[in-house]
């Protein structure tokens, strides 16, 4: 098991940017593939991008591909997402995640999650 706190978020107006970090602590940070996901009150918890353990691959949601990146630091043992040109639709609490082996894009395949910060974009 491994042990997450986000960090980062917060208000910002439509167009601006956020960047969120998550640490981890427990156990061999580099074996775990790390996502963000966020859910908006009434919707469903969705994916926004992935990354695996080393770092090689990344992955986004078609919704954020091109304004937001994952990265992660595996000597410091945090991942982030910086997130750019920011819309309202991007508000919701973000949490991030961790599972052994590779990516998912399924929240249910994630045994391991952050409490979750919240972004709001206003308009």
């Amino acid at each position: 098991q491994v042990q997450l706190v986000e960090s980062g978020g917060g208000l910002v107006q439509a167009g601006g940017s956020l960047r969120l970090s998550c640490a981890a602590s427990g156990r061999t940070f580099s074996e775990y593939a790390m996502g963000w996901f966020r859910q908006a009150p009434g919707k469903e918890r969705e994916f926004v991008a992935g990354i695996s353990r080393a770092g090689g691959s990344t992955y986004y949601a078609d919704s954020v591909k091109g304004r937001f990146t994952i990265s992660r630091d595996n000597t410091k043992n945090t991942v982030s997402l910086q997130m750019n040109s920011l819309k309202p639709e991007d508000t919701a609490v973000y949490y991030c995640a961790a599972r052994r082996y590779g990516v998912s894009r399924d929240y249910v395949m994630y045994p391991d999650w952050g409490q979750g910060t919240q972004v709001t974009v206003s308009s």
